[in-house]
């Protein structure tokens, strides 16, 4: 472990539980995510995918800030602010879901926790839908309660995450099955524990609810997944961009309506009951989108690390759109890019040139997710 050392993006910038245990475990470099301090930087990042990969990583993600809703109005509250139908979710379940605003731009694509009958978790991408949501509740005439909890999650992910989780809580968290949770203790922390993650892998989230004791959970999970290989990391753009995963104000924004990322299976419309942005959806499913997320593969060089702009998409003389996401993949051993492009340039097998930093070089539209489009190792 290396000796602290100082970052500094101010005191307007919240720092994790888990904090200074990252820094203590090698953390080199931090981002901004909902306000607060993310661990960005471990050394290599293409070790740090290959460490998800083969083995497993754990992940600071307390910058998923949790909206807490609660009350006797909780879960017609939570359908009101969502388009996926929420009428057959259970208590211990977690559904991925959309929240859209008045014109059905996309303001979040959170994962949904629901704790009790009105007891619910939005687990956060990065925009402010606990000012979003108090502000609906000002109007909506309902009985609910809307805050931020202590609440802190860990992200254990990769092929050998199941075996380090049975050796923290016993064999009986191999039941636990994908996208549900428990409510567990570990050394008495009380926690939340999901099969989920942002990360393509198999994984599980630990929500910490007792920001006191950050770093105690921390060195504990490492120290028990030493045996296992066990490396501490951040989220893998590599990873999460083979996987066709989306990161909010890269690859989507208040601009852009889940028909146009492919999520109409998240677009309930024939649901009787009504949410924020129902009719303006129900018109954009009536007229069509103009523009669609594709699958790019970039020919040149390997790219030495993501792209931090937004890279015009050509076909001849004409930008019809713009790459969000872009990264050299080592497994695939080619350059991969998630595109937003007109309609009719978005066809398989389409030929397009992308203006990257380092000059123009010509693009193909593929299937995408790039590698594991079942989800089949996520769900094993």
């Amino acid at each position: 472990m290396t000796q602290p050392q100082e970052f500094g993006f101010g005191t307007q910038i919240r720092k994790s539980p888990y904090f200074d245990a990252t820094v203590r475990w090698g953390a080199k470099d931090f981002s901004v995510y909902n306000h607060m301090y993310i661990p960005r930087d471990f050394g290599d990042p293409e070790q740090n995918f290959w460490n998800l990969v083969n083995d497993a990583i754990l992940c600071d993600v307390a910058v998923e800030r949790q909206v807490e809703i609660t009350g006797p109005d909780a879960a017609q509250f939570m359908q009101t602010l969502t388009c996926r139908d929420l009428s057959a979710m259970k208590v211990g379940q977690c559904k991925y879901i959309l929240i859209t605003n008045n014109d059905g731009g996309l303001l979040n694509d959170p994962v949904l926790l629901r704790l009790g009958e009105n007891h619910f978790w939005i687990s956060l991408a990065d925009s402010d839908i606990l000012l979003w949501a108090q502000g609906v509740a000002v109007h909506a005439g309902m009985d609910v309660t809307i805050t931020e909890p202590d609440v802190s999650p860990l992200q254990l992910q990769g092929p050998k995450s199941g075996e380090i989780m049975k050796a923290l809580f016993g064999d009986g968290i191999s039941d636990l099955k994908y996208y549900w949770l428990r409510e567990m203790e570990l050394n008495g922390i009380p926690l939340v524990v999901s099969r989920t993650g942002w990360s393509s892998e198999l994984g599980y989230e630990i929500y910490l609810q007792d920001g006191t004791r950050g770093n105690e959970l921390w060195d504990h999970i490492m120290d028990v997944g030493q045996a296992f290989d066990l490396k501490p990391g951040h989220t893998s753009s590599i990873r999460r961009i083979e996987g066709g995963m989306l990161s909010y104000h890269a690859d989507a924004d208040i601009n852009t309506n889940p028909f146009e990322l492919g999520l109409d299976r998240l677009v309930s419309l024939d649901m009787e009951a009504d949410f924020i942005g129902k009719a303006a959806l129900q018109q954009i499913s009536d007229q069509g989108v103009s523009r669609r997320q594709v699958g790019l593969t970039l020919s040149g060089e390997p790219m030495a690390g993501p792209n931090t702009s937004f890279w015009p998409v050509c076909h001849g003389p004409s930008t019809v759109g713009k790459v969000t996401s872009a990264v050299y993949s080592p497994r695939l051993k080619e350059n991969i890019a998630l595109a937003m492009v007109a309609v009719e340039q978005s066809q398989i097998g389409n030929e397009l040139t992308v203006q990257t930093g380092a000059g123009p070089v010509t693009a193909s539209v593929v299937e995408y997710p790039f590698y594991d489009p079942k989800k089949s190792l996520t769900t094993q």
